[in-house]
């Protein structure tokens, strides 16, 4: 268990590190992008990319049920880390940096990113409900989501907004080749001193994209041991472990944004990242899969039994969540607070179904009612 512990560890660092890269990139490359727009977009498919790597990994490395499973862990528990831990987060950092500073959100982009998730989360969770996923299950997941990209293409090309510049981090002093690789300095090791320009912004994210899928290969291999060595199924392990570690690049970047007075593209880049990671990097997995292998996605009972517990409890904190943020004129303290608490029942009900000391009281009532809904959901369909 030492073991894999240190190899989640380390791919923690890995992503952590290689997510540097995918931030100055993205910052070059949408500079002259509305506001919520880049947030929504580069940082959200950038930072998401972990959740996508990991669920490919999941599934084309144990090739079973079991292994998708770990994807719709990884992807449900991340969804959950960016839209209750997140935004608490920059708050809350925000708030003790700046002696009490409070966000004022941008509502009609959180009305905008929010409903396009709800939209994608009743859609899977629709799907799901069937028991069987199918090829066309994951084309129109896919779909979804180029949609999206096309309502906000749409969406910069009629606002026209200057050029606010660009400024690349003054490297201190002077490090060596081997410091660079050995702290996985990325940028300084792309640009060797010379200026950002576009395509090497793309040479940025594409080289970071490399070191962030050893680290999501490390990750899924360190998850699959951990699950192994205590008898604890995939699912468990995927929804707590590798969901939060996939969420760093989110959480760094919507921080940093925040710090830069972005608080659009804070909260845009965790709504946009679940949008990207329900509709693409569930979607299009499943749908290759499919494709490739010729077989449908069929949970066994009781993994699917949880897996929809987990998802109705997603879809019942994104409608919280959105509600949460959009009464009032400020996100503040006292918001964040009520998030990082239904992230916590969200831990406690997943206890329960790890720890039978956790099978009783308030875990014991959440369990209870989230499968009392989604029995609900599952007499609504035809």
């Amino acid at each position: 268990m030492l073991a894999s512990l240190i190899f989640i560890t380390i791919s923690c660092i890995v992503i952590w590190r290689s997510s540097h890269g995918f931030e100055i990139a993205s910052d070059y490359l949408g500079r002259k992008m509305p506001p919520g727009i880049k947030g929504a977009t580069l940082n959200a498919i950038a930072s998401s990319m972990p959740e996508f790597l990991t669920t490919i990994f999941f599934l084309f490395y144990l090739r079973d049920a079991e292994g998708f499973s770990g994807g719709l862990g990884v992807t449900s528990g991340s969804a959950l880390f960016n839209l209750l831990i997140i935004p608490a987060l920059v708050v809350l950092i925000l708030f003790t940096a700046d002696k009490g500073k409070q966000i004022v959100l941008n509502k009609k982009v959180l009305l905008r990113e929010g409903l396009v998730l709800l939209i994608s989360q009743v859609v899977f969770v629709n799907f799901l409900f069937r028991g069987e996923l199918l090829a066309r299950h994951g084309l129109i997941l896919v779909v979804i989501y180029m949609l999206y990209l096309g309502l906000l293409w749409l969406i910069t090309s009629r606002k026209k907004t200057s050029d606010p510049g660009f400024k690349l981090p003054v490297e201190k002093k002077s490090r060596s080749v081997l410091h660079r690789m050995f702290t996985m300095d990325i940028t300084r090791l792309v640009l060797q001193g010379r200026g950002m320009t576009a395509p090497r912004a793309w040479l940025l994210l594409g080289c970071s994209t490399m070191v962030m899928t050893f680290g999501t290969w490390l990750l899924v291999y360190a998850t699959d041991l951990f699950g192994e060595v205590t008898d604890i199924p995939l699912i468990f392990v995927a929804v707590v472990f590798s969901a939060a570690a996939t969420s760093v690049p989110d959480t760094i970047i919507s921080i940093k944004d925040a710090r830069k007075g972005n608080y659009d593209d804070a909260v845009s880049n965790a709504l946009g990242s679940n949008i990207f990671d329900i509709a693409f990097a569930l979607g299009l997995p499943l749908l290759m899969y499919n494709l490739i292998y010729g077989e449908s996605m069929t949970l066994n009972a009781d993994v699917l039994a949880f897996t929809k517990e987990v998802w109705v409890y997603l879809l019942l904190a994104t409608i919280l969540a959105l509600g949460i943020m959009l009464l009032g004129k400020r996100f503040n303290r006292r918001k964040a607070f009520l998030l990082l608490a239904i992230y916590a029942l969200f831990l406690v009900f997943v206890g329960t179904q790890v720890s039978a000391e956790l099978q009783q009281g308030i875990g014991k009532s959440i369990g209870e009612f989230l499968k009392s809904v989604a029995d609900w959901i599952e007499s609504l369909r035809p």
